[in-house]
């Protein structure tokens, strides 16, 4: 795991607008399966947010606050997703939650800062 996920940062690279990211091929590459991938950053309009929770969680409650906060002042859609719902969220992020996804990629978790949430969107 990287530093940068540790702290809720992406690790992508970004270079003029683009973002960086590698994907895993599903057939074995001489590259190490991994794939450079270039995507230009939608609008602000374009975004979504997805808050994965469980019930009965008091950070789960203070990032839904943030969120919609944030959401609501950018016009950006977001939903929610509780763990206890569905296994393959239960199984990937339990020791995480509250994780929070902006365009279906993973952008914090346990905390999420407001001004890091509305650069993001933003950007």
């Amino acid at each position: 795991m990287s530093i940068a996920i540790l702290f809720g940062g992406s690790g992508a690279e970004r270079f003029e607008g683009c973002e960086l990211s590698m994907t895993v091929s599903s057939k074995k590459r001489e590259n190490g399966g991994m794939t450079p991938l270039f995507r230009r950053k939608a609008a602000p309009g374009g975004r979504s947010v997805t808050l994965i929770r469980k019930s009965g969680c008091h950070l789960c409650d203070d990032a839904e606050r943030v969120i919609e906060k944030v959401c609501g002042e950018l016009g950006v859609s977001w939903e929610q997703k509780d763990i206890a719902d569905d296994r393959e969220l239960y199984d990937q992020y339990w020791e995480q939650i509250p994780v929070v996804l902006v365009d279906g990629r993973q952008h914090t978790f346990w905390r999420v800062d407001e001004s890091r949430l509305r650069k993001e969107l933003a950007g």
